[in-house]
């Protein structure tokens, strides 16, 4: 009797019967890691990658991988993309052959970007702006509602859409679940609070508690492209900058708050981060601004310094009633 070699075993997932093992991952990753949807079919669709590089015979070894990774890169893809490939790839390896599988490998080097805010005045003129466009008041009115909740709450686009008629009628802070349904307190601003309030007033659709919070025009879950596509088109209109998205609220939450004094543990929970290090990125940006004024104010200042974020006015104060 021979001795198998697990390099050339065939993919096997510890899964049901009759399930593939890319099948199996995809439960896996939904149901046990909490993944997010995108994040799901980021992943799978990687697995398919290189089960159909691999011919669907057998788990890589390191040179196998870098064949693959190197074919990827040839494809275009850069350190950024390259190095989420290798994670996903570590992920469904150490799913299909055990935490073993996985030859060690070093990803790429990415420099991490810093976050791109956008301005008070340009939040406020965007979040007009694509009101202004509604067809109806009260899609008018659920499109303010939605971008305020980015840019007032901090929400992430998809927890902000989650979000079900179990929230009404509102109060001080409102319940949130983030990636890996991990849930948070989030206080809501009087004028946010009542963004909400004027939408749901105005909605021609019933509420249940489980029903979702902010709708289509026909009655169903609002779109997640439906607000990306009226955010690009009203900042190509306001002639604002291609960062200028429904995560660029997010981004100007963090950034505003904490350019106003809020310590990184508060702002993390209120982002709803997992570790800290996603939130102290935000801080890179403040030093940007610093760095920015120092090199145009100060006289033995030899430079033009380049323009940095805008310094902001209190959230509160920017949110106009």
């Amino acid at each position: 009797m021979t001795t198998s070699d697990p390099v050339l075993e065939p993919l096997a997932a510890p899964a049901s019967a009759g399930a593939t093992p890319i099948a199996a991952f995809a439960v896996f990753l939904a149901r046990d890691r909490r993944r997010s949807p995108h994040t799901v079919r980021a992943y799978v669709a990687t697995a398919e990658r290189l089960v159909e590089h691999m011919s669907g015979s057998a788990i890589p070894d390191a040179r196998q991988l870098r064949d693959y990774l190197a074919a990827r890169r040839a494809d275009g893809l850069c350190n950024a993309s390259a190095a989420r490939e290798l994670s996903a790839l570590r992920a469904f390896i150490q799913f299909t052959g055990g935490d073993d599988a996985m030859p060690r490998m070093r990803g790429p080097k990415v420099k991490r970007g810093v976050p791109r805010p956008v301005s008070p005045a340009e939040a406020l003129a965007l979040a007009e702006d694509v009101a202004g466009q509604g067809r109806e008041a009260w899609i008018s009115a659920r499109d303010w509602a939605v971008l305020m909740l980015l840019y007032g709450a901090g929400l992430r686009i998809g927890e902000a859409l989650g979000l079900t008629g179990a929230v009404l009628p509102l109060g001080k802070v409102m319940a949130v679940t983030g990636k890996r349904d991990k849930t948070r307190m989030v206080p809501l601003l009087p004028q946010v609070r009542q963004a909400i309030e004027t939408y749901v007033a105005a909605c021609p659709h019933p509420w249940g508690r489980a029903s979702p919070l902010f709708r289509g025009v026909r009655g169903g879950p609002l779109d997640p492209s439906t607000v990306r596509r009226s955010v690009r088109i009203a900042r190509q209109r306001l002639g604002l900058a291609e960062r200028t998205t429904p995560h660029a609220l997010r981004h100007s939450f963090a950034t505003h708050l904490l350019a106003r004094g809020a310590d990184l543990r508060s702002l993390q929970e209120l982002l709803g981060h997992a570790s800290l290090t996603s939130t102290q990125i935000y801080t890179s940006v403040s030093r940007e601004r610093l760095k920015a004024v120092h090199a145009a104010s100060h006289p033995r200042s030899r430079r033009v310094a380049r323009p940095g974020p805008t310094t902001p006015e209190p959230i509160e104060a920017d949110i106009a009633e």
